[in-house]
């Protein structure tokens, strides 16, 4: 029996170690099989997306390829496709958020339904972008992309259960904004859920805050604010008009629950704010930064923290327009001066007018000029001298008439020539009475009396 036994110690004591080595393997992949699915419930969530809207050459596409880390010059048709790469640095995840960017043309705005359905909606955000080097465009393109997003969502027919209850997450995200200096976030990049929640005083919406609530967040970023000063020095602009601006985009902000956010890629500014609140509303990552409204070309106001009477404040410096104005009647669209420069291109040339108005003076009938019908007297008014040199053409003629018959071709004829032969032998008749011994008197002056005799004689 003892070699039998010797031959089952050995057994069974392999089968102990084969149990121990079970439970332990047992035991490992239970524990890699749990951190697996913790892992799983604190990962980054997939399919987010983000829609763009915005006027063609608002700088869309290039704002996504910035944030994206990516300096290209493509531009696409219709519907855009990029992605934004979104890193967890406290549990090392990675995953892509999709971004869809909406054609500038209404008519592509069917292709909608390829980016957004009933189910990825409450997955979205809506980024409304215009452009700050065209302020007067800026309110037009929010209603018109705000209504096309709106009439998008109301195609898909999501229930009415569905939709409200999104609605009411949008109503209590605003409504439960935290300064970001009284957060207490329990790690760097994540969120932590507020203690007391249930105690937290939730405060009523004001009257115009969202009145058009979309079911999902809302921003509204502002390209090209490095265009603030060439509108100061091209436009004449003000601080008065750059407040109005931003009085009206923040009204409009409250009444869809949205933020608010200048950028320029140009200087590159607000553009990391802007992608760390993306990736804050998107994936509730901890955001530390407050409302920013001193400078006039770097504001952000996150959603929550507006309302009707921050906005007054900037009411206060309004003198030349009021806060109820139109839009439109303030912030008007320029002239446009290339018209003008190309008038002042094809003005006439000054030597060519001038030539037209000679041509234009050499058509006209000449009229008698003042010496002819002053000559004779000023003859006769003037000394005897000058009279009697005058006079001998006419003493060689043998008479007056000679002279008068022979006026001047431009003269016209008429009542005008009447006065001059008048005044002509009036002057003629006064130099009887003139001595002989005055200078030029004597022979000129006898003949010129008879030639004044004969024609009285003649005349009689």
């Amino acid at each position: 029996m003892a070699p039998v036994l010797e031959k089952q110690l050995p057994g069974a004591a392999g089968a102990g170690d084969n149990n121990n080595e079970d439970e332990e393997g047992q035991n490992l992949w239970s524990s890699i099989l749990s951190e697996v699915s913790t892992r799983s419930s604190s990962k980054l969530p997939s399919g987010k997306n983000i829609l763009v809207f915005g006027e063609d050459g608002s700088g869309k596409t290039t704002l996504v390829a910035k944030l994206q880390g990516a300096d290209h010059n493509k531009k696409g048709r219709g519907l855009e496709y990029l992605y934004l790469n979104v890193h967890d640095e406290d549990r090392d995840d990675l995953t892509r958020c999709n971004v869809w960017i909406l054609d500038g043309d209404l008519y592509h705005k069917g292709l909608l339904k390829f980016a957004v359905s009933a189910q990825s909606l409450p997955d979205c955000l809506a980024l409304f972008v215009v452009d700050m080097s065209r302020p007067w465009t800026i309110m037009e393109s929010l209603q018109k992309w705000a209504s096309v997003l709106r009439d998008h969502v109301d195609k898909l027919k999501i229930p009415p259960e569905e939709m409200r209850e999104m609605e009411q997450k949008m109503v209590k995200a605003f409504q439960e904004y935290v300064e970001p200096e009284d957060a207490t976030p329990s790690s760097p990049q994540r969120r932590a859920a507020p203690a007391g929640e249930d105690e937290a005083v939730v405060l009523p919406l004001g009257d115009n805050t969202l009145t058009h609530n979309l079911g999902i967040p809302v921003l509204i970023v502002c390209t090209k604010c490095d265009a603030v000063s060439i509108l100061e020095k091209e436009h004449d602009y003000r601080e008065e008009h750059f407040d109005f601006i931003q009085s009206h985009i923040r009204r409009f902000s409250l009444h869809y629950g949205a933020g608010l956010i200048y950028t320029s890629v140009k200087e590159e500014k607000n553009l990391d704010l802007l992608y760390k609140y993306i990736v804050h509303k998107m994936y509730d990552f901890q955001f530390t930064t407050p409302a920013l409204v001193v400078e006039k070309d770097a504001v952000f106001i996150p959603s929550g923290w507006d309302n009707e009477k921050k906005i007054g404040i900037l009411h206060e410096n309004f003198t030349t327009v009021r806060p109820e104005d139109p839009f439109e009647d303030f912030i008007t669209k320029p002239p446009v001066r290339k018209l003008v420069h190309d008038k002042e291109i094809n003005a006439e040339d000054e030597q060519v007018f001038l030539m037209k108005q000679q041509s234009l003076l050499a058509k006209q009938p000449a009229t008698p000029t003042r010496g002819a019908t002053e000559s004779p007297g000023r003859t006769a008014s003037g000394s005897p001298r000058p009279a009697g040199r005058a006079g001998q053409p006419t003493v060689s003629s043998g008479s007056p008439m000679a002279a008068v018959k022979k006026p001047d071709p431009n003269m016209k004829a008429g009542a005008a020539n009447e006065g001059v032969l008048a005044n002509f032998f009036n002057s003629l008749l006064s130099k009887k009475t003139g001595s002989p011994g005055s200078p030029g008197s004597g022979a000129v002056g006898a003949g010129v009396q008879g030639s004044a005799k004969k024609t009285e004689a003649g005349f009689d």
